[in-house]
């Protein structure tokens, strides 16, 4: 059962497998009720919500509040997200770094939020961009993107695209009406918009219906962005079975030019999940692609394919970091590097599978996975059950049990080891691996 956010509703969609949910889940999304599915209305959680009453935290909390939650590993909630703090509109869909491996402040980080709440009037809804300087802790809105950009009918606000330029100067979003850069205007509470040229839905009859008629920009999902932001990737579809990569050059008024599509790609489901072999390289060698079957490795100077190996057939790629080597964070399931091109997927934990049963298992429906850069060892999931982290490189793993009862979604390592996790309940920054830290994993009853 997977909780997704359509328009201000919160739909609990009831799969067999990770395939068939994603074929079929963008085209269940352009309807008012699913067939196997229930509508809950929004809920807005109150600012101390019953599983998070141990923090403290405010937008005038102060670094000594903070340190003392950190220290005694109270969960931190941040409320200084920019919007309406209506139903899922705290929750940080996707969060990027500088790619500049020199960048004066390399602690820095961008947030993109969504506030579609079914709450909030149409022309209210926006996209919102936010920078943080202390992890996370507070943020500060740098760019709003109004409602033309996006549509919030068709499961906008789970899967967007987001990248950083070097220096912050713009940024890039995908969203359901295509790829855009968005360039801060100080002036104003809107951005500046430019729309990146892509795909559009043609005139023949798809492989399977979709919402969308002929000549409409075709879904923009996953992005990378090259160090120097000289060049991107693009991954588009809608789950028609027709997924295309594109890739672009920036000319000298820095408009972002199509070079052309990458052929060859070898699958027909769409692409989840796209990471550079090192992000920090002006000139990577390899993509890693993350799709709703498999992963896929593509050289970028041979424009060869390759499939990584050891993942398990119909797993959906939600997310993936290269830091310390290859990891996956799948649909039913984890996966740690074991060598260059291979993985093994973790077997011997015990996740809780669903947020209403005790049952436990390794068959975790997993949405990202990162790992400490100065203590490779460290990694956190996050999931539809909610966080967990290993300190001994996925070999055992912990729930953390202190956040809410909900699923979450995306997490970044902080410099100082502090984690910043989010979901569908709001952000929290949470410190783990403090000694003064005992979470545990809640088990299957004896």
């Amino acid at each position: 059962m997977a909780a997704r956010y359509i328009e201000g509703v919160l739909v609990m969609e009831l799969t067999n497998t990770c395939r068939a949910a994603l074929r079929s889940l963008l085209l269940s999304m352009a309807i008012p009720v699913l067939g196997a599915g229930q509508i809950l209305q929004p809920q807005t959680p109150a600012p101390n919500h019953s599983s998070a009453t141990s923090s403290s935290s405010s937008p005038e909390s102060s670094s000594g509040d903070l340190k003392d939650d950190m220290d005694s590993c109270r969960i931190h909630r941040v409320t200084s997200l920019p919007g309406s703090h209506k139903f899922a509109s705290d929750f940080v869909e996707a969060i990027a770094s500088d790619p500049d491996p020199s960048a004066e402040d390399a602690d820095a980080i961008w947030g993109l939020t969504a506030d579609l709440s079914g709450e909030v009037p149409p022309h209210d809804r926006a996209l919102y961009i936010s920078k943080s300087t202390n992890g996370g802790a507070t943020w500060t809105q740098v760019a709003r993107v109004g409602p033309q950009y996006f549509d919030a009918k068709i499961g906008e606000g789970l899967r967007n695209g987001f990248s950083v330029s070097p220096g912050g100067a713009y940024f890039v979003i995908t969203t359901q009406r295509g790829a855009f850069q968005v360039f801060p205007q100080s002036a104003t509470s809107e951005s500046l918009v430019k729309a990146i040229e892509g795909p559009r839905v043609s005139s023949l009859p798809p492989r399977v219906p979709i919402p969308k008629k002929a000549g409409d920009p075709v879904r923009a999902n996953a992005i990378e962005m090259t160090a120097d932001g000289k060049h991107l990737i693009v991954g588009y579809g809608y789950f028609d079975l027709d997924p295309k990569i594109f890739t672009y050059h920036q000319d000298k008024d820095g408009t972002w030019i199509e070079d052309g599509s990458l052929t060859g790609l070898p699958t027909d489901m769409d692409i989840l999940s796209m990471q550079f072999d090192d992000s920090k390289k002006v000139d990577p060698g390899f993509l890693y692609v993350g799709t709703g079957d498999q992963v896929y490795l593509l050289n970028l100077h041979t424009k060869k394919w390759s499939r990584i190996e050891g993942v398990g057939p119909d797993s959906a790629i939600h997310g993936m970091t290269v830091v310390g080597g290859l990891h996956l964070a799948a649909c039913w399931g984890v996966y740690n590097p074991t060598g260059p091109g291979t993985v093994r997927r973790v077997t011997n934990a015990s996740f809780l599978l669903h947020r209403t049963t005790d049952e436990a298992g390794s068959n975790l429906r997993a949405y990202s996975i990162e790992v400490d850069p100065s203590k490779p060892t460290r990694e956190v999931v996050t999931s539809l059950t909610g966080v967990y982290t290993s300190e001994d490189g996925g070999q055992r793993w912990r729930r953390l049990n202190d956040l809410p009862e909900e699923e979450f979604r995306t997490a970044h390592f902080n410099s100082d080891g502090t984690i910043l996790v989010s979901g569908i309940a709001g952000t929290f920054l949470v410190n783990p691996f403090s000694d003064a830290c005992s979470p545990h994993l809640k088990g299957r009853d004896k």
